[in-house]
């Protein structure tokens, strides 16, 4: 969906963005591992659908991943996940200080969990499953 400029962004599409220095590993790990769908590569970026939204992954010379959380999915069953993404090679993160369970799962006191891990740029990815009926 477009909106018009009197609309203002609460009804615009997100168009989310990251960075690679290494573009053929980053598409193999999003559409392959990740299995978003791609949508276009050229000489800017990679474009993948992730469930409507779209990811640019811009192609850099030079790129420091954030020391945070750069980009996350809601999931219904973290502890499935977890576990699919780990049987494609993908290793949850771990971070001192943080009580995590064996899979790298951590219990938040609001009652989600979460589980952290990175892209071969080190771009720090998430996932969140969130309690209750609605999983809002």
């Amino acid at each position: 969906m477009t909106t018009s400029q009197h609309d203002g962004l609460g009804a615009a599409d997100i168009i989310a963005f990251l960075a690679t220095t290494e573009p053929e590993r980053a598409r193999e790990f999003y559409r392959a591992t990740l299995g978003l769908r791609l949508v276009s590569d050229d000489g800017f970026a990679l474009v993948f659908d992730a469930a409507g939204t779209m990811l640019r992954i811009q192609k850099v010379d030079e790129h420091r991943p954030p020391p945070f959380t750069a980009l996350g999915w809601r999931v219904d069953d973290i502890a499935e996940t977890v576990a699919a993404l780990s049987a494609r090679g993908v290793e949850m993160a771990r971070y001192p200080g943080i009580d995590q369970d064996g899979s790298g799962i951590w219990n938040a006191p609001g009652g989600a969990q979460v589980a952290w891990f990175h892209d071969p740029d080190g771009n720090t990815l998430s996932l969140t499953e969130f309690p209750g009926p609605d999983r809002s």
